[in-house]
């Protein structure tokens, strides 16, 4: 703390990144195992965490001016495509977005077409927890999923403060689901099925520095509730005799429900301020992310998932081709055999057993054949008798009227399947440009370029691993070196210098519990704040409500509502409320309040 000559607070991190550090960095040391994870089955998530204005945002979106400011989110894009372009034959990959906001404890879709209609979240045993009614987009490539993100990201709610010119006033989440099928050996399929939520949180912010009002202090308000509920998920997740976890006390808790305490793989990015000015701030921020580091979940890869797309497309295109090729190879319908073979008994035997278009053809010239041969006829009826010359006709007539009919009858039917054909080829044609095979997403030069740089990471990841194992051998050495000693001064010097380590961690040990007392009294202070400033506003429209009705009306609406506890809100039947002009007459108060009364009674 400036100017307090207290011991220095450390807080050990993965990774820990200055102002200098490019984006690059930030994302090849810390998302991309994560990304790759994903690409493999397991789920994931990566948030940004800290105080408003200490570039949360800047981390996950960044800009897209230069490939060097791009943010998490765009790096994962290009990650995500390069590594579906670089994949080996017999893997297909279906690709789907979603992007919300949580705005005022609403959850609002910013993919839909009404961004201000609120949804609600659901559980299934089979799907988990999930928003109902959230737009999901197939997308195939890397401008069709930016083309997403920046049009959600335009619906999204931002503000200036004090502190921040652009405010996200929201917490948003971008979840992209990729599907893989792989052929197996025995001819099967396996399917595999990651998520990858994209958070980026709205900062804490205190009044006093951001002087928000009206709108903007009742965001604040619902970010810092939402923020503390996290905070105290974080501690009873990392405190393991805590034996309820409240979830339910946001919709952002609810809704990262898995990311923090289940089946998925969790990355945390702690942004923080320099400023002495923001020093409880920043530390408020370090011991959050601390603790969180301690949380430890057991994902696993999602194998063959009943409510998978890829699945149920690959299911449908097979079905589509098989009904294709029966129509190609002429196997039809009964009704259609059945006509068929009706049409066919009338005509030479030379001419059954020919596929159906040229059966038509050969319709078309018995036609012709028919009528030269009633012409005949005319002309051999003059050595008949005029009785068996009419029969003769007759029965030609009706021979032709026959072939006629059966003919449009056969034309009408080989226009109804060809019309069958072409949409069951443009459906399957419109399903399948919906998966994606490797090698369809880069051209040459970046595909080469792509699958280079997955590599190099690949073999990074595994020397920090060898890095890491490395140094703690060399530590548990060292260790064990300690318990050696020459002479009795020597050990005598060694307990000094761990009895003086000891002191240190002693003292910053009680200089840590006086910060959280102080930190725990400011954020007591904070909701005391937020309390009153709901108490307030409640007593208004209590003030308001006792006003227009009857206490005893209030109770009968009161008893037909209901409390949803999943969503956190009342569910008020219709009712019908006599409303009148609102007027201030200019009478003693003591006076209205008594006129008021009488008309309350009279109703």
């Amino acid at each position: 703390k400036p100017n307090s000559g207290e011991v220095a607070k450390t807080f050990a991190f993965d990774a820990v990144y200055g102002q200098d550090s490019q984006q690059q960095s930030v994302y090849d040391e810390s998302a991309f195992p994560l990304v790759e994870s994903v690409l493999e089955g397991y789920n994931g998530t990566i948030f940004a965490y800290g105080q408003t204005g200490c570039g949360k945002t800047h981390t996950m979106m960044g800009s897209y001016e230069s490939e060097e400011t791009q943010g998490i989110i765009p790096k994962a894009f290009n990650h995500i495509f390069g590594c579906i372009d670089s994949a080996e034959d017999g893997k297909k990959f279906l690709v789907r977005c979603s992007y919300l906001e949580i705005y005022n404890e609403s959850i609002l879709d910013l993919l839909g077409k009404d961004n201000n209609r609120k949804l609600d979240v659901k559980e299934d045993k089979d799907k988990g927890i999930f928003v109902q009614g959230l737009t999901s987009v197939i997308v195939k490539s890397i401008p069709e999923i930016e083309k997403t993100m920046v049009a959600g990201t335009k619906n999204r709610k931002v503000g200036e403060t004090a502190m921040n010119k652009d405010s996200s006033r929201s917490h948003s989440i971008f979840t992209i689901y990729i599907e893989t099928a792989e052929d197996q050996t025995d001819g099967n399929q396996r399917f595999r099925v990651g998520k990858l939520n994209l958070v980026d949180l709205a900062g804490s912010e205190r009044q006093s520095k951001t002087n928000a009002t009206g709108d903007r202090l009742k965001e604040a308000q619902k970010i810092n509730l939402s923020l503390s509920a996290l905070g105290n998920v974080i501690s009873a997740l990392v405190d393991g005799r805590s034996t309820h976890v409240p979830y339910r006390d946001s919709k952002l808790t609810r809704l990262l429900q898995d990311s923090l305490g289940g089946n998925t793989k969790t990355v945390m990015i702690a942004a923080v301020s320099p400023a002495d000015y923001n020093y409880d701030e920043t530390l408020s921020t370090l011991r959050y992310a601390s603790r969180a580091k301690n949380i430890k979940n057991k994902p696993k890869v999602n194998e063959d998932p009943k409510d998978a797309l890829l699945r149920q497309y690959e299911e449908e295109i097979k079905m589509l081709k098989d009904a294709l090729m029966k129509m190609s190879q002429g196997q039809t319908s009964m009704d259609t055999a059945t006509l068929l073979h009706n049409l066919t008994s009338h005509f030479p035997a030379s001419l059954q057993g020919e596929n159906l278009q040229e059966s038509v053809e050969n319709i078309i010239e018995y036609d012709d054949g028919s009528t030269k041969k009633t012409d005949l006829g005319k002309s051999i009826g003059h050595h008949m008798s005029n009785g068996k010359r009419l029969e003769e006709l007759e029965k030609l007539a009706k021979e032709q009227e026959k072939i006629k009919g059966a003919l449009a009858e056969k034309e009408k039917i080989i226009e109804m399947e060809s019309k069958q054909k072409e949409e069951l080829q443009s459906i399957i044609k419109d399903m399948e440009q919906k998966l994606m095979k490797g090698g369809d997403v880069f051209e040459t030069k970046e595909k080469m370029q792509a699958k280079a740089y997955r590599e190099f990471q690949l073999k990074l990841q595994k020397q920090k691993m060898k890095e890491k194992k490395l140094k703690e051998e060399q530590l548990k050495r060292e260790e064990e070196l300690m318990t050696n000693f020459q002479d009795l001064q020597e050990e005598v010097d060694d307990k000094v210098k761990i009895v003086n380590k000891l002191r240190k961690r002693y003292t910053a040990a009680l200089n840590e519990i006086k910060d959280l007392e102080e930190e725990h009294q400011t954020e007591k202070e904070d909701l005391l704040e937020s309390i009153r400033n709901l108490e307030r506003d409640l007593d208004f429209y209590k003030i308001i409500v006792n006003t227009l009705m009857k206490e005893e009306h209030l109770y009968k609406i009161k008893s037909k509502s209901r409390y949803d506890l999943e969503n956190n809100k009342w569910t008020v039947p219709p009712f019908i409320f006599k409303a009148e002009e609102v007027n201030f007459p200019k009478l003693k108060i003591n006076r209205i309040k008594e006129l008021i009364n009488n008309e309350k009674e009279c109703k």
